[in-house]
């Protein structure tokens, strides 16, 4: 039977994690190698509200450039980390891991709160159930984290969104602004819905799972402790994207996978779907 580690430990890791990946993107910086933070610990970083959307984390996530692999590699082997070698291999260098021994484990009881620490590193493209070219990310990003609309984008591209996903998605939408902005005038700190309606418009697949990503967040906005106006608020910004999406010019690649449909698959078989 496996000993479940302590509440009090489990809450220390969860409040090392972001501190642990603040450190991370500060070393990369001082050596001038561009790393930023994916998955939820970056939507965490966007949220004015911790007690929505604050949540135990299994690892970090981030995504570098590719030509910048051995530089990358050497700064993890000195803030004491290991490479598992598999992820290089299997995605043709697309994808590093790091890890090292778990430091919230407690020696006293023997139990810790996962096997190891570990960060994945998407380098360049982001590649799980859909595939995502970030390099354009890095012009926008923030200190720590990459764009709203990147960030909002991994998530709704799951083909199946968990619960922590869909708080993910209603995090974001929540507290930060949904805008139109000019083709190449992007901001960090505002989700573009032309920009991501564009990506769906090229992508029949991709569209297909963002549209019922965002059915199942509104479907799902009853059970959280929302008041009426932020309620409100989500309901607007999912029907808008929405809208978004469906009335974005498409090309003439997405029309023809369209006619296919799901009789064929979209997406790529993600053997874990909780990455996060």
């Amino acid at each position: 039977m496996t000993t479940q580690p302590p509440a009090d430990l489990a809450l220390a890791a969860r409040r090392e994690m972001p501190r642990e990946a603040c450190r991370i993107v500060d070393a990369a910086r001082a050596r001038g190698i561009a790393l930023r933070l994916l998955g939820g610990l970056a939507v965490r970083a966007h949220c004015s509200e911790m007690a929505f959307c604050d949540r135990d984390y299994a690892d970090l996530d981030m995504v570098g450039r590719r030509r910048q692999l051995k530089e990358i590699t050497e700064l993890f082997v000195d803030l004491g980390y290991a490479e598992n070698l598999r992820p290089r291999m299997s995605t043709r260098g697309r994808q590093l891991q790091f890890t090292r021994a778990c430091e919230h484990a407690d020696p006293g009881l023997g139990v810790s709160v996962h096997p190891d620490d570990h960060v994945d590193v998407f380098l360049d493209t982001f590649k799980m159930d859909h595939e995502l070219d970030l390099g354009d990310g890095f012009e926008l990003a923030d200190d720590y984290t990459l764009p709203a609309t990147d960030l909002l984008l991994t998530k709704l591209q799951i083909h199946r969104t968990n619960e922590k996903d869909l708080r993910d998605i209603l995090t974001l939408l929540k507290d930060m602004d949904l805008g139109e902005d000019v083709p190449g005038d992007r901001a960090a700190d505002t989700i573009d819905a032309r920009s991501l309606a564009g990506q769906c418009a090229v992508d029949w697949g991709l569209y297909y799972d963002v549209a019922k990503s965002l059915e199942r967040a509104g479907a799902a906005l009853d059970r959280y402790e929302l008041t009426m106006e932020e309620r409100a608020r989500l309901r607007a910004a999912l029907d808008r994207l929405g809208r978004a999406i469906e009335e974005a010019p498409k090309s003439r690649a997405w029309r023809r996978r369209a006619k296919v449909g799901t009789r064929r698959p979209w997406y790529n078989d993600v053997e874990d779907q909780d990455e996060e």
